[in-house]
C-alpha cells in the first residue's frame, strides 16, 4: 500500500457536483492498493498515520499526532499511486491490486481509522473526483508498506 498524506486545514471531495467527504483540521489520505497488499499493511498504515507527529506544537515543533490535536482524517483511494512511470511515457499500473481488491482494503483501512477513534471522511471509490484541500505548511509525506 501506498499513501500521500497531507497536514490540511480543510479538505473535501466532490461527486458528480456534490460534496460526499469533507474535514476540517485533519491529514488528507491518497491511498493506493497493490497486488499482494492485506489487513496487515492497511492496520500498520493506519496506525502510522494516525500517530505520527505531524502537527505543531505551542514552540512549533512537529511534536503532536492527529489523535493529539483531535483532527479529522479524509480518506481517497488514488489507483494512481501504483503507476510505474519507469519506462515509456505511458504509466503501468500492473502491480495495480483489482478493484475489488482494491475496495475491500480501502474500505478496511478506513474501518481501521475509524476504530482507532478518529473522525473519518472518504470520497467515492473508482469514483472521478474533484480533491480540494488546504494544505497547512506545506507538510506532505509518502508512507508504502
Amino acid at each position: 500500500m501506498k499513501a500521500v498524506i497531507q497536514r490540511v486545514n480543510s479538505a473535501h471531495v466532490v461527486v458528480e457536483g456534490k460534496i460526499v467527504g469533507e474535514i476540517e483540521r485533519g491529514i488528507l489520505v491518497l491511498l493506493g492498493v497493490e497486488k499482494g497488499d492485506g489487513a496487515s499493511q492497511a492496520d500498520w498504515l493506519a496506525e502510522k498515520i494516525i500517530g505520527l507527529r505531524m502537527f505543531s506544537d505551542d514552540a512549533g515543533k512537529m511534536n503532536l499526532s492527529l489523535q493529539d490535536v483531535g483532527g479529522s482524517l479524509l480518506a481517497v483511494s488514488q489507483f494512481t499511486l501504483a503507476g510505474n512511470c519507469a519506462k515509456g511515457r505511458r504509466p503501468s499500473f500492473d502491480t495495480a491490486a483489482p478493484p475489488e481488491e482494491g475496495k475491500r482494503l480501502y474500505d478496511y483501512f478506513v474501518d481501521a481509522v475509524r476504530r482507532r477513534g478518529v473522525t473519518t471522511a472518504t470520497g467515492v471509490f473508482q469514483a472521478d473526483m474533484q480533491v480540494s484541500l488546504v494544505n497547512d505548511g506545506p507538510v506532505t509525506f509518502i508512507l508504502e508498506r
